[in-house]
């Protein structure tokens, strides 16, 4: 059976946002990993190259398929900043129509810059993300 190809690593995850090359994007990164933290009370670990997650959880689905993967995250990429918060379960609609510009994938939430939202309702939808994976799968901490 395959196995998720994003794994934890040992790099720090305060050496891998020193490295973060973008100045804005670097402080970014400073500012997400403050929030997250605070939110989750995770300690912060790196997944594959680039993703900082914050507590995992394991998952079975029923086609027998299992896996760890992070609870909830973010990725300071090139383009922009990649928020890992939302299992693509519930509908946060009305957490996401007060955040500010943001782009929505699957269970991915798509922001330039951190100026472009607000601060208050993103960690309100860190939260909310992380509850409702909770009542799918145990998160346990990192």
């Amino acid at each position: 059976m395959a196995t998720n190809k994003t794994q934890p690593t040992q790099t720090r995850p305060e050496d891998f946002i020193a490295s973060v090359a973008h100045p804005v994007r670097r402080a970014d990164a400073e500012t997400l990993d403050a929030l997250f933290r605070e939110v989750t009370g995770f300690q912060p670990r790196i997944w594959g190259p680039s993703i900082i997650g914050y507590g995992q959880y394991h998952y079975r689905y029923d086609s027998r398929r299992t896996g760890d993967f992070l609870a909830t995250g973010f990725s300071p990429r090139k383009a922009g900043l990649s928020i890992y918060i939302m299992p693509g379960y519930a509908d946060f609609s009305d957490i996401l129509s007060r955040l500010g510009k943001h782009k929505l994938g699957k269970s991915c939430l798509y922001v330039n810059k951190m100026a472009d939202v607000d601060t208050d309702v993103l960690a309100e939808l860190i939260r909310a993300g992380l509850d409702d994976l909770a009542k799918r799968w145990p998160v346990q901490p990192t």
